[in-house]
């Protein structure tokens, strides 16, 4: 009788109790399912660990979270947490949890009560449908956030500073420096543009229907004057770059820019936008051209010396 007295002890101070945090949920809920084991602090015994479901239709979610802590004098408590859902309605009654101890006569087990759970469906419909027909309800429109909308700006942001750095470095590489450069004409920049003008004026392109050429090479004769009048190397630039590194340099005057760009932008119209000018359009771009050239060229100087022998004979006579 003394050695089962402490046995029969030991069997009445182990305690296990299972339970819900609360007994009624909706399917979807996320609800904890509780485990408490008190025992003595230098009694041998654990609680089992669930995986991944407590039954068919309560699935674990996470767990399991497990605490200890002193309860009584010479006493241990022990929690296990489970987070649980379900997505199945209906009323489901969970097993008891045991806890056991092997000892010299055998297995000695310790049962919780059993635990209760009830999973209810929403009511989305009125209790009488028959009083009326209702709308389909249209998906519910969440605002965006910032924390939502300010990763994608930055990633766009990052898109145009990569796309401009490259822009950059291929400018900055693509043209290869001459060897040396070209020889200039021994004649002066406006002769030059002058006869290529009558030469573009005789060959009567545009009344020919050939107005993209007639435009080519009008734009042409222009950029190849800014070159030898002014060294703009227009012939490998666009007409925005052009424009810019006329105006940067600040060699002409109000008038003779704006004659400049309506030249170069009414090409570009005829070359690359399939643009289809009037017969008057076609000859106020020449009349610009030819005043372009005129109100820029070098001014030429009188000889005096040539003069020189003229002078001495009307004063000889």
């Amino acid at each position: 009788m003394l050695f089962a007295i402490p046995g029969v002890i030991s069997s009445q101070e182990v305690t296990i109790k299972s339970f819900f945090d609360t007994s009624r949920i909706f399917i979807g809920d996320q609800i904890k399912y509780i485990i408490t084991l008190e025992k003595p602090a230098n009694l041998n015994i654990s609680l089992p660990v669930y995986k991944d479901s407590l039954l068919k239709q309560i699935e674990i979610i996470k767990g399991p979270e497990v605490d200890s802590s002193a309860a009584e004098k010479g006493f241990v408590k022990i929690k296990h947490k489970y987070l649980v859902t379900s997505f199945d309605s209906g009323f489901y009654q969970v097993p008891p949890v045991y806890a056991e101890i092997k000892t010299d006569s055998g297995v000695k087990r310790y049962y919780s009560d059993y635990a209760w759970l009830e999973v209810m469906r929403v009511k989305i419909t009125p209790p009488d449908t028959a009083s009326g027909i209702f709308d389909i309800i249209e998906p519910v429109r969440i605002p965006l956030t910032a924390g939502e909308v300010i990763p994608w700006i930055l990633f766009a942001a990052l898109i145009v500073v990569v796309i401009w750095v490259t822009i950059k470095i291929i400018k900055r590489f693509r043209k290869v420096p001459q060897a040396h450069e070209p020889e200039r004409p021994s004649e002066p920049a406006h002769v030059i543009a002058f006869r290529e003008l009558e030469n573009l004026k005789m060959l009567k392109l545009w009344q020919k229907g050939e107005t993209k050429e007639y435009y080519s090479r009008l734009t042409e004769i222009i950029r190849q004057y800014l070159y030898n009048r002014y060294s703009v190397e227009s012939m490998e630039m666009t007409t925005p770059e052009t424009l810019d590194a006329v105006q940067k340099s600040a060699i002409l005057e109000d008038d003779q820019y704006r004659m400049l760009r309506t030249i170069l932008t009414g090409g570009d119209l005829v070359k690359f936008a399939k643009y289809y000018p009037e017969p008057s359009e076609n000859e106020l771009h020449f009349e610009h051209a030819w005043s372009f050239v005129k109100a820029t060229m070098v001014p030429v100087l009188p000889d005096v010396n040539r003069n020189e022998p003229l002078k001495r004979e009307e004063e000889a006579k």
